[in-house]
């Protein structure tokens, strides 16, 4: 069996698609595998505790969520011993293929699932599609959706003018229009920014009884790597499988974004566009009292200052 620190210190980024996964095969040794489905997918399984966490993830965004190059779920593995099943795209692809279809179908007559306690499936933006438009495939799962879509048929979304390449691509036959796969998920949970217009349509089409969704204001298309910086999406998914993911430990995880940086930062900046002055203030002024901001935190203060007191003169 592959030692567990072989895995974690393995160094993948740099390392072309075939190339990642003839190395992701050698570290999956005895204790799972790396399946090519066809050219653009694979599937790589590491076996470990009785908790699957099935992870959706796009090989070219893989260092950023890692310097390693490593697939987020390893972080899971790592940290909680969980096994861990990642769907990998090169490129977009919304993991729209017969090849993955075929593959969930064999692992559903299997009866692959079964074999675990608990089942987990994540994913984010085109990822976060698949996690539940696949998350049928295990009755009973648990899912976290980061900013999904829930389908790309142009009959329903066309108003999403973001992925015209993909129009032609069906999505109404196999595992097909993700908000109806989730109706056998135990529960579901969806973070999207609601200043983001498409995304915020998007998630009304998850508005089921079992999906709990929640906005995360100022994190835009970049929620998956701000969340991951600050440590969050490991915290998201532990939670889930404990069952204790409500909207109250929402909001109290979501307060850490107070302690990030590049969040405040993102915040500064809407707030000088807005011409929010006062607000402006206020914000640096925080910011910089919990030495959690810098210099131009510093310098939007100042020149906000400047313009409150040139008002009032």
């Amino acid at each position: 069996m592959q030692d567990s620190s072989d895995i974690f210190e393995a160094d993948l980024s740099g390392l072309d698609w075939q190339d990642w996964l003839e190395r992701a095969e050698e570290l999956a040794g005895e204790a799972g595998y790396c399946q090519p489905l066809g050219e653009r997918h694979a599937a790589l399984l590491i076996e470990r505790k009785p908790v699957l966490l099935v992870s959706f993830e796009n090989f070219e965004r893989l260092e950023v969520t890692s310097d390693l190059g490593q697939p987020l779920g390893w972080t899971m593995m790592e940290a909680l011993g969980w096994s861990h099943l990642c769907l990998l795209s090169e490129g977009e692809t919304w993991f729209r293929d017969p090849r993955v279809y075929g593959y969930f179908d064999r692992l559903i007559d299997d009866g692959f699932f079964d074999g675990y306690d608990e089942v987990i499936f994540y994913g984010a933006g085109a990822c976060g599609y698949a996690a539940a438009a696949f998350s049928v495939a295990a009755p009973g799962a648990r899912v976290l959706m980061l900013r999904p879509q829930a389908t790309l048929d142009p009959r329903v979304t066309e108003w999403d003018d973001r992925y015209v390449s993909m129009r032609r691509t069906s999505f109404t036959d196999r595992y097909g229009y993700a908000p109806d796969m989730l109706d056998a998920a135990a529960n579901a949970v969806l973070l999207y920014d609601p200043e983001v217009e498409l995304d915020a349509m998007h998630s009304a089409l998850f508005n089921r009884a079992n999906v709990l969704r929640f906005r995360t204001r100022h994190m835009g298309y970049d929620i998956e790597e701000r969340l991951a910086r600050m440590g969050m999406i490991a915290r998201l998914l532990a939670q889930l499988s404990a069952g204790k993911l409500s909207e109250l430990s929402l909001a109290r995880l979501w307060r850490g974004r107070r302690e990030d940086t590049p969040y405040l930062f993102n915040l500064l900046r809407r707030l000088v566009s807005d011409q929010r002055d006062h607000l402006t203030v206020l914000h640096c002024r925080n910011a910089l009292t919990r030495r959690v901001g810098g210099p131009r935190f510093r310098k939007a203060m100042h020149v906000a200052e400047a313009r409150l007191q040139g008002a009032g003169g």
